[in-house]
């Protein structure tokens, strides 16, 4: 992609209406637009990001091996009566009346609809476990929205429920969501922390949130520092096994972490006192076991192996897909502006001309991008005729964790500068170096579209353009 046929509407100056780093950061580089109170138009730099945060979900889901499907954003008030909940839920549900005066309501969630959608399709033990999950567009009309996309109206989340015929079935469904998440955040370079935590209009007995430790979170947080030392790293994981499963979920909740509606002032002071924190939290994702609170009033049973007709078991699993873009640029950004975790960055490289016009500098940066895209990666080209000092600041307020800067003096002595967002630091290589550089650094990226990049070590640079 060239800049000069991007649209990029970067702002130089912040809006006064921005309070948090995060909305800042995405008014200031072009990623969103505020068109009412807590809704965004999402750019294309916005935009991209959505999606590679929303693949990435699709793709550890389907790992664990839930079924995506879509549901509609709007329903029918009558389901909502069913479960008890339409005038239980408060005044963040938008209700409507359509033109036959039909009472609506746009969706905050989705656990009475796929209830209905089960009921209606199975019925018998046989066909459990089952869960199923989509990515769609939900609506909470929140009393005071700020802070961007991290406190919105509308908001992209990714809901999923379960069915099983026992307590333990779903419980093991819970602890499968579990892995799934952990290992979904961490590919997008964030440490998301399972905390123990209250059910609120969902319900359940059992249920934790994933929070990512930022001054800005909505929450407070007590927790035991030893699991910030925890990672799921790259193990491989058989989602069938309850005792794998269930071993993970020990392992990162065996130690204290809780929001502060469960929190235990009592249970917190066990801990050593060298390793008791206090901090601030934002929530991306919650799991939940409710038992049988849906399937009862809703009549979802199936007939057990002993031929009785039993309600099933459920739960449901959210992650909000749009709120993640603003706790990663909370969790990673300087004062420059964003700093984008290879796994989900817009871009992989940009590639800065610092003297377009210039004959030998304008064809080694063609050739620089030509030779990144053949192994899969895209990058930004700043072909703009702009001052250097420009360029730059676009790139660091944009976020793209590698650079790559090219200009006449360094060609003469056959190096351009591969720079670092995250380090700040810069090393000249030849052109060619380059690019095997960054194509390794994200072959290991599953879903970031990088090739592997071992064929560019018998190949020179030019055959690559």
């Amino acid at each position: 992609m060239r800049l000069s046929r991007y649209f990029l509407p970067v702002l130089k100056e912040t809006p006064s209406e921005a309070q948090i780093v995060s909305h800042r950061m995405m008014l200031r580089a072009g990623m969103i637009k505020q068109s009412a109170a807590g809704i965004y138009s999402w750019l294309p730099l916005g935009f991209k990001v959505l999606r590679k945060l929303e693949n990435i979900v699709h793709e550890e889901q389907m790992r664990a091996g839930h079924i995506p499907m879509l549901m509609p954003t709007m329903q029918s008030a009558d389901l909502w009566r069913e479960s008890g909940r339409y005038d239980a839920y408060g005044e963040e549900m938008l209700r409507i009346k359509d033109r036959h005066d039909r009472d609506m309501l746009f969706t905050p969630t989705a656990e009475e609809l796929i209830t209905d959608i089960f009921r209606a399709n199975v019925s018998s033990y046989k066909d459990l476990p089952l869960t199923m999950y989509q990515i769609q567009w939900k609506f909470r009309d929140e009393i005071r929205p700020r802070f961007g996309v991290m406190r919105g109206r509308e908001f992209y989340m990714k809901d999923g429920y379960n069915f099983d015929l026992t307590k333990e079935d779903a419980l093991h469904a819970y602890n499968r969501h579990l892995v799934s998440y952990l290992r979904t955040y961490e590919r997008m370079g964030l440490q998301a922390i399972p905390m123990r935590a209250d059910g609120g209009p969902i319900g359940g007995d059992y249920t934790h949130e994933f929070l990512v430790l930022a001054e800005t979170g909505e929450s407070e947080v007590f927790y035991d520092s030893a699991v910030t030392d925890l990672t799921f790293g790259d193990r491989e994981i058989d989602y069938d096994s309850v005792e794998q499963c269930q071993s993970v979920l020990e392992e990162f909740t065996s130690r204290y972490a809780r929001t502060d509606e469960t929190h235990d002032e009592e249970l917190f002071n066990q801990i050593p006192e060298e390793r008791r924190r206090v901090a601030r939290g934002i929530e991306v994702g919650q799991i939940f076991y409710f038992g049988t609170k849906y399937s009862e009033p809703l009549n979802a049973v199936v007939q057990g192996p002993d031929g009785k007709q039993t309600p099933v078991h459920m739960g449901s699993h959210g992650i909000g897909v749009s709120r993640l873009l603003g706790a990663i640029i909370e969790a990673s950004h300087d004062e420059n502006g964003i700093i984008w975790p290879e796994g989900v960055t817009p871009f992989h490289c940009g590639i800065v001309n610092l003297k377009q016009g210039d004959e030998a500098a304008d064809a080694a940066c063609e050739q620089i991008e030509a030779a990144l895209t053949a192994v899969g990666l895209e990058p930004l080209y700043d072909d703009r005729k702009e001052r250097a000092g420009g360029k730059f600041a676009t790139m660091d307020l944009i976020g793209l964790p590698w650079r790559i800067t090219v200009g006449p003096r360094g060609l003469k002595n056959g190096v351009v500068e591969l720079t670092s967002r995250k380090t700040g630091e810069s090393v000249e290589m030849a052109p060619e170096e380059a690019v095997k550089k960054v194509a390794e650094i994200y072959a290991p990226h599953r879903g970031g579209g990088a090739a592997h990049p071992e064929p560019m070590a018998n190949r020179s640079f030019h055959t690559w353009v």
